[in-house]
């Protein structure tokens, strides 16, 4: 670990930002340039005194999840994302296997939407990042673990708590894309990846996913018109727009109302409901 490197980095970095580059409101004028440390901090999911103790070359080495955090928050490129594990004494994450570290492209569209449902996940179906109306509709999905992670595995491993947010209706067509895309994902990274390891548990698993699974369908798919059910404001018909990176690697799913509808009403009520429950 290269304390002296992993501190000017941060720094550099934070000081290179703007509030309105990490979808902060700009606030009252600022005597110093770049973002305040404890901004850096929330955006990380860390204590300010953590972060400090690093920009001044006295903290703990961080582990790899602390920098996934830190080259979200600092919204860095892979090249300077490989640096920062470098310089903490880590080893550089594959590029080839899906990754926690948020296109930085797709993270700063992300930032802009807060009136409307957006997430971004990866080629395997994590959710990398979730806005709080995302959050609310779906379920918060991001930290969770193992096989968890990934929502073929809560699909068809966990119905009860993956399909209670579509019409019954709409199973099957799920399940088949869900089968689907994630034989894009294995076709991408190979039988001995994670998408191996995951077509494996969900073949142990699930008879419904060996059925489809023997069907031999690839595709990327996501509804253009989808209805979502909430526990408690109801049924919600949304339109879905996605944008990929150019890799196809992740994807950044954003969830619409028509204007002045029933539904656009009840995406603001998931709004209020949100605040009150956080």
């Amino acid at each position: 670990m290269d304390r002296e490197a992993l501190a000017e980095f941060l720094r550099r970095h934070r000081e290179q930002l703007r509030p309105g580059d990490v979808g902060l409101p700009s606030g009252v004028r600022r005597r110093a340039p770049g973002l305040r440390r404890e901004e850096v901090a929330q955006l990380a999911l860390m204590s300010t005194d953590y972060y400090t103790r690093l920009e001044q070359q006295r903290g703990p080495q961080p582990s790899t999840q602390i920098l996934a955090s830190l080259a979200r928050a600092l919204r860095l490129s892979s090249d300077e994302r490989d640096y920062l594990y470098r310089v903490a004494g880590h080893t550089v994450p594959d590029r080839i296997a899906p990754s926690d570290h948020v296109a930085p492209a797709l993270q700063r569209v992300f930032d802009r939407l807060e009136d409307t449902p957006a997430l971004i996940i990866s080629s395997l179906g994590e959710t990398l990042v979730q806005n709080a109306l995302a959050a609310s509709l779906l379920g918060d999905n991001v930290g969770l673990s193992g096989f968890e992670r990934y929502e073929p595995y809560r699909w068809f491993v966990q119905p009860e708590r993956a399909r209670a947010h579509y019409p019954e209706d709409d199973h099957a067509r799920n399940s088949r894309a869900q089968v689907a895309g994630l034989r894009v994902a294995y076709g991408a990274m190979g039988q001995r990846s994670q998408a191996g390891a995951l077509v494996a548990e969900l073949s142990r698993q699930s008879e419904e996913f060996r059925e489809l699974w023997e069907r031999q369908e690839v595709a990327q798919r996501f509804a253009d018109h989808k209805t979502l059910i909430h526990p408690e404001v109801g049924p919600i018909e949304v339109d879905c727009q996605v944008l990929f990176t150019e890799d196809r690697g992740q994807a950044l799913l954003v969830l619409t109302a028509a204007p002045r509808s029933d539904d656009e009403e009840r995406i603001r009520l998931l709004g209020v409901l949100g605040a009150q429950r956080f």
